[in-house]
């Protein structure tokens, strides 16, 4: 099996190719180390990532503390892309520079409260529900615009735009189309928020052709699962 400097290498290189046959500019590689250790984190550090994304605040906040023990480590992004429960939202403002799973009244609220001394903003991603399943998370399609004035309104959270999964119930350009419109339709309220996060492991390259600006990718870069 490839080590994890291959596998980098591969995903990167798939990413560039990708990018310059659709003529369009890379876009941000977010390596979800969920589930793996802090020396995989600071291996993919010494190889030049800088982009981290974690699921679970309780697993998320220890490997930071413990990264960054270790020496000048300012330069890493630490993302949320799992579901945020209120009560963990203070602990989940002392690691992530962005949360990606912005997806009910609730929690805005809480971040807001939690960010409007802070010096400097949070970035967030409102995080849209493809299915019809609740328990994925997600605000609903045709809440989208009115929670996004919402969120426009608190003073330290900058919106960064749209955050999907695509269901496994059909092929992923069926959600990542929709995603799309979805980002156009607030870009024309909020041109400002025209990030997508969208593409994880098994369909990153698919999502570039719909626009993605941030792609979360954990197996196909970081192998299988160590804790």
């Amino acid at each position: 099996m490839p080590d994890l400097a291959a596998r980098l290498g591969f995903t990167r290189a798939e990413i560039t190719a990708e990018c310059l046959r659709l003529e369009r500019a890379e876009p941000t590689l977010i390596v979800v180390t969920k589930n793996h250790s802090v020396a995989l984190v600071e291996e993919l550090f010494d190889l030049g990532e800088r982009n981290f994304g974690e699921n679970r605040v309780q697993e998320a906040l220890p490997k930071f503390e413990e990264f960054n023990q270790s020496g000048n480590r300012s330069e890493a992004n630490w993302h949320l892309i799992g579901q945020l429960q209120t009560n963990k939202v203070r602990q989940a403002l002392e690691f992530a520079s962005t949360i990606h799973s912005l997806d009910r009244e609730s929690l805005l609220h809480e971040l807001s409260k939690r960010t409007v001394d802070r010096d400097s903003a949070i970035d967030v991603f409102i995080q849209i529900n493809l299915t019809n399943d609740p328990s994925r998370g997600g605000v609903e399609i045709n809440e989208l615009l009115r929670f996004a004035e919402q969120v426009k309104l608190a003073k330290n959270l900058r919106l960064q735009g749209i955050m999907a999964v695509a269901s496994l119930e059909h092929s992923p350009e069926r959600d990542f189309e929709i995603v799309a419109k979805l980002s156009e339709k607030l870009q024309a309220n909020h041109p400002e928020a025209n990030g997508l996060s969208i593409g994880m492991s098994g369909d990153f390259i698919q999502a570039l052709g719909y626009g993605a600006t941030h792609l979360r990718i954990g197996t196909a870069i970081t192998g299988n699962r160590q804790i």
